[in-house]
């Protein structure tokens, strides 16, 4: 499995869940959501908040009724940031018309070496 021809079905059912959700949303965040081994974990439940737009009628997802398809070159690079997240916090995925556009993580990886690395003193 190459990243180019990654499907919907390949997912961890976890992944897929998470996709859904992006086209679910359609546009809007989904915050604190926690990745533990790479796969989100939906306990505790992220906050989602949606964008409505009221001036327009806004589309779902053509995707959002196929059992399968081929990922977007976005939700591939979640994935790829999930992968090497690890273990950790997401605190936002910024979703637009169904597709993750932008993510801000905390890394737990990160959060350890800065409690290990002493405070930074400007020499006087």
């Amino acid at each position: 499995m190459t990243a180019k021809t990654l499907r919907f079905s390949q997912l961890s059912a976890s992944r897929q869940a998470l996709v859904r959700l992006c086209q679910d949303i359609n546009f809007g965040q989904i915050q604190d959501l926690h990745i533990r081994n790479s796969d989100p974990v939906w306990g505790p439940a992220p906050t989602v908040l949606s964008e409505i737009k009221l001036d327009t009628e806004d589309a779902p997802r053509p995707e959002n009724e196929l059992p399968d398809f081929k990922l977007s070159s976005e939700v591939k690079r979640l994935m790829s940031q999930l992968d090497q997240l690890k273990d950790g916090k997401i605190e936002r995925i910024e979703v637009r018309a169904g597709v993750p556009k932008r993510m801000v993580f905390i890394s737990e990886s990160a959060s350890k070496r800065a409690r290990r690395t002493p405070p930074c003193v400007d020499p006087v």
